[in-house]
């Protein structure tokens, strides 16, 4: 995947949610700028959304599973429980975020010719 290529987000609703073109918008508006730094690496993001406890209410009955497809490795996903739809997919999101960094951390020990680092620089230090 070159850079700048946007990566894709499919989003998918079940047991007692509803997908809207709005949610689907703020999925890949939200999940590419949160992953932005590993864009060169993800082709696609599904995002599964479901009521666990669809008749019942319960402290954390939406699920979210997010699952990253890599380029040229096996995908990544995770999954977060919360009481909100809001709440569940955030926690999904920077569980996956969490995931790629320790798997690209790993590789980046082992350096790949060609393949950009996601390490930054440390910033400057205030000269207050």
């Amino acid at each position: 995947m070159t850079k700048g290529t946007t990566m894709q987000v499919q989003v998918n609703t079940g047991r007692g949610l509803q997908n809207k073109e709005s949610l689907d918008r703020w999925a890949s508006e939200f999940l590419g700028d949160s992953l932005s730094r590993f864009r060169q690496d993800i082709t696609t993001v599904e995002v599964q959304l479901s009521d666990e406890n669809s008749a019942k209410k319960g402290a954390a009955d939406i699920r979210c599973m997010l699952e990253a497809r890599l380029t040229g490795h096996e995908p990544l996903a995770v999954t977060h429980h919360a009481s909100t739809q809001d709440e569940a997919f955030r926690g999904a999101a920077q569980r996956l975020l969490h995931a790629l960094d320790h798997k690209y951390g790993k590789l980046d020990r082992h350096h790949q010719p060609g393949r950009e680092t996601i390490r930054k620089e440390p910033a400057p230090e205030s000269p207050l």
